[in-house]
């Protein structure tokens, strides 16, 4: 079964602030949830029976923050062994992970853009190959945010993208918000370069919202509401490629339940405005 088929709907960050509310009383906008699984793996005791209540009720996606797929150390298979682990546990049947890189000799502890070029695709690409094959399924990867473009790429980002992607036969992790930063912080146009996307591939999407520090900066920080250009944006996704599972992201300033439920409501009325088109396209 792919994973879009077994995940549908609205979905939430598991934050660990949020658990008791949510346990409390579930919002019936909330289909599924999503953790970092490095900050799961390997925990015990009253807060992994707290996570399990989660697991038995809703589905469960993975997305990794420090697998460094782009980076020059090796790749960490003890920490790919123990996702699968948790993976296979939870029964969760989506992994993603970031196109970018966050380890050179030790951990960065950020996000950093890969160098767009052929030798980078096929490093990064090796890889994806080799963590599918580890964790027995496919994975997808997110296009990332930047705020600094490589001085040594030879590639567009758009072609970086579909390259890995094609080479290391992989799905696509969508995030509307960081084309929306990307755009600000480089001056493109965001509706084309989401078209020129390869949603054929795209499983899943994230939306968010971002701190605007000036009219031409913006820092993807996950911290407020998501403003309407972005909202657009996953409007256009979904006329485009069709409802994918889609993913509330809050990591910062997170604010009581009743506050985000609204965002989750936002994502689920814009899918079923293309539950029609989307099922059509996936039954073709």
């Amino acid at each position: 079964m792919t994973a879009r088929a077994k995940l549908s709907g609205a979905g939430l960050g598991l934050k660990r602030e949020l658990m008791s509310q949510l346990q409390a009383q579930p919002p019936s906008a909330i289909d599924f949830f999503e953790v970092a699984p490095e900050n799961w793996v390997g925990v015990g005791g009253a807060r992994a029976r707290q996570f399990a209540w989660f697991a038995e009720r809703y589905p469960i996606v993975a997305h990794g923050l420090s697998l460094s797929l782009g980076g020059p150390d090796a790749l960490d298979e003890v920490l790919l062994r123990r996702i699968k682990g948790f993976l296979d546990q939870y029964d969760i049947p989506l992994y993603t992970e970031h196109l970018a890189y966050c380890s050179a000799g030790g951990h960065l502890y950020d996000l950093l853009p890969i160098p767009p070029t052929e030798e980078a695709v096929k490093h990064v690409a090796a890889r994806i190959r080799r963590t599918q094959d580890i964790l027995e399924r496919r994975i997808a990867v997110e296009n990332a945010s930047y705020y600094v473009a490589s001085p040594v790429g030879t590639m567009s980002e758009l072609d970086f993208i579909r390259a890995v992607l094609d080479e290391a036969d992989c799905d696509l992790h969508l995030d509307v918000n960081n084309i929306y930063v990307n755009s600000v912080n480089f001056g493109f146009d965001p509706f084309e370069f989401l078209r020129a996307m390869p949603g054929e591939r795209t499983v899943y999407i994230h939306t968010a919202g971002h701190l605007q520090v000036e009219p031409d900066l913006i820092v993807d920080n996950h911290g407020d509401t998501v403003i309407d250009p972005v909202w657009q944006l996953l409007d256009e996704a979904y006329r485009l490629f069709g409802v994918a599972p889609t993913l509330l992201e809050r990591d910062l300033n997170i604010p009581p339940l009743a506050e985000l439920v609204p965002e989750i409501e936002h994502i689920a009325a814009l899918q079923r405005k293309y539950a029609t088109t989307s099922q059509s396209r996936r039954s073709a």
